[in-house]
């Protein structure tokens, strides 16, 4: 097989893997659409992975960035699945937090078209195209992988991975590796770099999991355990009460006698 062969089978897996991690939020918002509120759900991530994934289709363009058609399908997918997302917030949010959001994402369109605009006009080499529009790709890929950092520090703290999602975290070392291995086929420091620190990201909270794994469980089972006997001693606390209610009557009853 060629290397150019094998590249675009990694990046097809490369799609596959990354359409998943797409789709991971899906759930949320399903709930979203059930209750027809957004309750406490923030935007934040989804208006992020828009901005990420709009640069990354500016990059993938052949006026920018040739032969990138893989690199083209999958973000340009991710564009309109976080479109989608946000509609649905837009849809059950409150007037003032859809302002804001649906301000965000024009303000962020209108930044993408402006950077194409510019770099496709101003800039006549290709290199150079690809260079402006890759750094912040890295910048806005970057932010994405370090996100869950604020999760890794909480599980450290609690010695609890019961908010870090083992599948998660393997399908971005996946995602991650597949890119990296992507991109190194045909040297793209700009997919690389971004990718590379996603996959040891990814690897150190597969690490953490392992870690602490056992003393999770530890503390669901106390949980549970706790739970079972407030739920018992509230049942005692009925019965006890029943009892005394019924040993008052029949106390009654006797003295009217």
């Amino acid at each position: 097989m060629s290397p150019d062969t094998i590249r675009n089978v990694i990046g097809i897996i490369g799609n596959v893997i990354s359409f998943g991690l797409f789709l991971s939020p899906l759930p949320t918002f399903v709930q979203i659409w059930k209750k027809k509120s957004v309750e406490q759900f923030k935007p934040d991530p989804y208006l992020a992975t828009l901005l990420n994934c709009m640069a990354w289709v500016v990059y993938g363009l052949p006026v920018v960035h040739p032969n990138s058609t893989l690199v083209l399908t999958i973000n340009g997918g991710g564009t309109v699945i976080q479109l989608v997302y946000i509609a649905v917030y837009l849809t059950y949010s409150d007037r003032k937090r859809r302002v804001k959001v649906l301000s965000l994402v024009l303000l962020e369109v209108a930044f993408v078209v402006l950077l194409l605009v510019l770099v496709v006009s101003l800039v006549h080499e290709l290199h150079k195209r690809a260079a402006i529009v890759g750094v912040l790709c890295v910048v806005f890929c970057t932010m994405i992988y370090v996100a869950p950092l604020s999760v890794m520090k909480m599980v450290i703290k609690t010695r609890s991975v019961e908010y870090m999602p083992f599948y998660l975290s393997l399908a971005s070392l996946g995602n991650g590796a597949c890119w990296t291995a992507y991109a190194l086929i045909r040297i793209d420091l700009f997919i690389i770099i971004p990718n590379g620190i996603g996959v040891v990201l990814a690897m150190v909270q597969l690490i953490l999991y392992g870690a602490f794994y056992k003393s999770t469980q530890r503390q669901i089972a106390e949980r549970k355990a706790g739970e079972k006997g407030r739920e018992v001693n509230l049942a005692q606390v009925v019965v006890d009460r029943e009892e005394d209610g019924a040993g008052k009557k029949k106390a009654g009853n006797g003295g009217a006698m």
